[in-house]
């Protein structure tokens, strides 16, 4: 009797994926390597019908159509804009070219993924979110995968209920000397202290080296300091966020483990634990799995990069999708940018 439950189960759940089918027909602009370890593997996955690739480069457009079967390879981002089928493009090309390569897709009318930066200020940002408004793309959203991974998710549901105090926000890598690191690296920091607090002010703001700031930020109900380094090491990259709250603190680790830590009671003031010492709980609210080998323990999911991509086909396609990276919504995030700049 197990048995054949267990076997109905793993039934179901393969025929749900299989019957996880896209109609409409999409192209990729770009294919660096953000877009082989993180976003291809996704649409090979839920077998998006992609239909194009569009690259600069006719020797790269000759190695795509030899590797990928049945997909069309082209340095012209008209063949794309002009075909009618094609309802869907993901970009994630040059940074310096997102604006320009947005800004075409919207003004044909197709839905747009565009990595990020979808731009390089707040102010082209307001003309992309002009223009889908104008020719009426169905779908316009940004790569900003944090939104959507597991943890932000929880932590993000759990501060709805908390009284805030203030947070410590760190992300530190290497060096960046092939591009923008405010906007191609801090992005992410700045737009996840954006999405879990809102919209903030720079109270006070600190350059302590080329590339590296340090920022105290004030929102409507918490404030935080936020450390941006590009001073220490690739291969001890980290980023880490701890958010105090009246009941305790949450300690958010590069998206993989969130857990909780409460705060101790006291009595008029005194805190008990100094009368009578007892182990701190901590309560794991994620954590990633790396024993099992499915998609929900990948690093592609637990980054969010698996629930961005698949939410964009589907609200492409016009089934119920949970859009969190509209363009509208990431005006917070490049006016602390400008700001900073």
């Amino acid at each position: 009797m197990i048995q054949q439950f267990i076997n109905r189960y793993k039934r179901m759940r393969t025929e749900r994926y299989l019957n996880e089918t896209y109609r409409c027909q999409y192209a990729f602009v770009g294919m660096g390597q953000h877009s082989l370890t993180n976003l291809y593997p996704v649409l090979h996955y839920l077998q998006v019908p992609l239909k194009y690739i569009c690259v600069t480069s006719d020797r790269k457009a000759q190695l795509i159509e030899r590797k990928f079967k049945g997909i069309k390879a082209t340095t012209r981002l008209d063949d794309v804009l002009d075909d009618e089928n094609v309802k869907g493009v993901l970009v994630a090309a040059s940074p310096n070219a997102h604006f320009s390569i947005a800004s075409h897709v919207l003004q044909s009318g197709k839905s747009l993924f565009i990595e990020k930066p979808p731009c390089q200020s707040l102010e082209q940002l307001q003309e992309l979110i002009e223009l889908q408004r104008d020719f009426r793309s169905r779908v316009a959203m940004a790569g900003l995968q944090q939104r959507y991974a597991p943890t932000v998710q929880i932590l993000k549901h759990r501060l709805k209920g908390e009284r805030l105090l203030n947070y410590d926000l760190h992300y530190l890598t290497g060096a960046y000397p092939e591009g923008n690191a405010l906007l191609d690296l801090y992005i992410h920091p700045i737009d996840l202290a954006t999405w879990l607090f809102g919209k903030a002010e720079i109270v006070s703001y600190l350059e302590i080296d080329k590339h590296s700031y340090i920022l105290m930020l004030r929102h409507q109900h918490i404030v935080g300091t936020i450390e941006l380094s590009t001073c220490h090491c690739w291969q001890d990259a980290r980023q880490s966020l701890t958010v105090h709250t009246r009941s305790g603190s949450y300690h958010l680790n590069q998206c993989e483990e969130l857990c909780f830590v409460s705060k101790q009671a006291d009595i008029a003031g005194v805190p008990i634990e100094k009368l009578l010492p007892r182990r701190q709980s901590v309560e794991y609210l994620y954590r990633h799995d790396s024993f099992s080998p499915t998609i929900a323990n990948n690093s592609i999911y637990t980054q969010g990069y698996y629930q961005e991509v698949s939410t964009f086909v589907n609200a492409v396609e016009g089934v119920k999708a949970n859009v969190l990276t509209d363009l509208q919504s990431i005006e917070p995030t490049l006016k602390l940018i400008d700001g900073i700049s």
